[in-house]
């Protein structure tokens, strides 16, 4: 036999929900607007094989655009040394 879950932490709204079998309204946006988008500029840079090779790889294995990740290492060094 399973053990029954009790909601107590949660609003009344949900609990309620919960007991009655009533629908959830979805309170969290859209994917897209979880990540606000930041202004780029589009620039030519030669970077080494390697470097591209790693964030190709790691791109498959996490389905990140590797553009995307190399942008955001760079973002983050930034942050760290513009302080």
């Amino acid at each position: 036999m399973k053990k029954e879950i009790k909601y107590s932490d949660a609003p009344d709204e949900v609990r309620e929900a919960i007991m009655y079998g009533k629908e959830i309204y979805d309170f969290l946006p859209p994917p897209e607007l979880l990540i606000p988008k930041e202004k780029t500029k589009k620039i030519t840079i030669a970077l080494s094989t390697r470097s591209i090779d790693f964030f190709k790889e790691a791109s498959k294995k996490t389905h990140i655009p590797y553009q995307q990740m190399i942008r955001k290492i760079l973002d983050s060094y930034t942050d760290h040394y513009a302080r």
